[in-house]
């Protein structure tokens, strides 16, 4: 799946010998500055500054020699259309099959019952896994819920992730496009996931004419936090995401949940009869398509040294995240 129709221009290279008349075009992160080796423009015409938005955006045809247009503008707009309603039909069938309709392993939201209720209730205790370890150093000023540790692995490996995202969300250069709260909104995805990310992926779409020129939304106290914060949000998110994972093959070797092959047995049987282990796991393959999508389209945000790295590394999950949050460039513009 593709997040844009990207237009790069090229130039060839002229010769040393033929440069009289010709400019050069050079592009950085927060400007473009053309020179020309010209005599005939004033010095004052040689080099200006031109807001740009590296941003994935269609940014206009240029041409080489003769050649014609780089893209199409009435394709790309077809595309753009074409994406943004597939993201929408997502949500809907997201949020019927998921939640509404009876035919998902387990029971639909509106015929939940007491044992679900009661995980989810353990689950959110176990969160992070703050009581489990406190407990299991000798700290029981609460004790933690014992739940199957796959059951506990899965759910904080996706709550990890989210957790990962929010930075992302607050240092996306699309993220002027919607128009309510991004606090609320990721707040909401940490407990309902991409009920709430489908549908930003797909406002951040929207025609870019009409906010083009505007500069990015001013940030909220929480969203300077957290962006200010991603080198720490990505080492918590990607530790919680590894341990999630070593929990739920070794956790709580003590308390009778067997060997890999019994835990991967619970885990086959958890997904087919639990609505809750069965959204988990789609929510695990969108954002694993959302991922390298949001970093492809904020690359120019990473540091330039780090850049190649991240843009490999970002259609790895979690890995890809975490490298990203990590290389952010500490003089970005918020």
């Amino acid at each position: 799946m593709a997040s844009a129709v990207l237009v790069h221009a090229q130039w060839s290279a002229p010769p040393l010998h033929s440069n009289r008349g010709r400019q050069a075009v050079v592009f950085n992160r927060k400007s473009v500055i053309v020179s020309s080796t010209s005599q005939r423009f004033p010095g004052i015409f040689r080099r200006f500054r031109l807001p740009t938005r590296s941003c994935g955006f269609v940014l206009g045809a240029q041409k080489r020699g003769n050649g014609g247009a780089a893209g199409n503008p009435k394709e790309n707009q077809l595309a753009r259309i074409a994406l943004q309603s597939s993201l929408w039909a997502a949500e809907t069938a997201y949020i019927l099959w998921l939640f509404l309709l009876p035919y998902a392993p387990g029971y639909p939201v509106w015929a939940i019952n007491s044992n679900t209720v009661n995980d989810l209730v353990g689950l959110s205790l176990n969160f992070f896994f703050v009581l489990p370890l406190a407990n299991l150093v000798g700290l029981h000023v609460i004790q933690a819920p014992v739940l199957h540790p796959v059951a506990e692995g899965l759910f904080n490996f996706v709550i990890g992730w989210t957790f990962l995202f929010a930075p992302l969300l607050f240092t996306d250069c699309r993220r002027g496009r919607f128009k309510g709260s991004l606090d609320l909104l990721w707040g909401f995805q940490m407990f309902l996931t991409n009920t709430f990310l489908i549908p930003y992926m797909a406002i951040r779409l929207n025609n870019m004419s009409s906010v083009a020129d505007q500069p990015p939304p001013k940030q909220s106290q929480l969203g300077l936090l957290i962006a200010n914060g991603a080198g720490p949000v990505g080492l918590i998110g990607g530790i919680v995401c590894f341990v999630s994972v070593i929990w739920a093959l070794f956790g709580r070797a003590d308390s009778g949940f067997g060997d890999f092959a019994s835990r991967w047995q619970f885990l086959e049987l958890y997904i087919q009869t639990e609505r809750l282990a069965y959204a988990f796991i789609w929510d695990i393959f969108l954002y694993a398509i959302f991922q390298p999508w949001l970093i492809g389209d904020n690359l120019q945000n990473v540091k330039i040294s780090d850049r190649e790295l991240v843009s490999v590394l970002r259609y790895i999950p979690v890995l890809g995240l975490v490298a990203y949050l990590l290389c952010l460039d500490s003089d970005l513009d918020l």
